[in-house]
């Protein structure tokens, strides 16, 4: 498989697959409204979990195996966050194959400046007064 092909495939893969979990989150809101301590009139408050920046990533897997729809929706969102990721890598992979410094060097530079915005800026920001 060309490098191409793989990095082709990951991000066709991880759209799918992140619009499937999606798609059964949002399901499995709808039917258990009002169970989990959460309805659909709370989606509009500012303090409630929709709110993408007050949850946890530990929280979320533990929503999962208690079938909380909008745990399952998170998890899409983490997965469809972390395909353009993924080619990233497939990409510094592919410019060290073909021995491409300069193009190697900046897709790393590319991918410690997702890492640095992903987890490092919002632990920064959350403190900051």
């Amino acid at each position: 498989m060309d490098i191409n092909d793989a990095i082709s495939l990951a991000l066709r893969v991880g759209v799918l697959l992140s619009a499937a979990i999606i798609l059964i989150g949002v399901a499995l809101v709808f039917a258990h409204q009002g169970s989990n301590g959460f309805s659909l009139s709370q989606i509009a408050t500012p303090n409630s979990r929709v709110n993408s920046s007050i949850f946890q990533p530990s929280e979320v897997m533990e929503g999962l195996s208690k079938l909380n729809g909008l745990d399952y929706v998170y998890l899409g969102l983490m997965v469809l966050i972390a395909t353009p990721i993924i080619r990233v890598i497939l990409g510094i992979a592919q410019f060290v194959k073909e021995g491409n410094k300069l193009y190697t060097i900046i897709t790393v530079i590319v991918l410690f400046n997702l890492m640095l915005a992903i987890f490092i800026l919002p632990v920064i920001l959350s403190k900051s007064p």
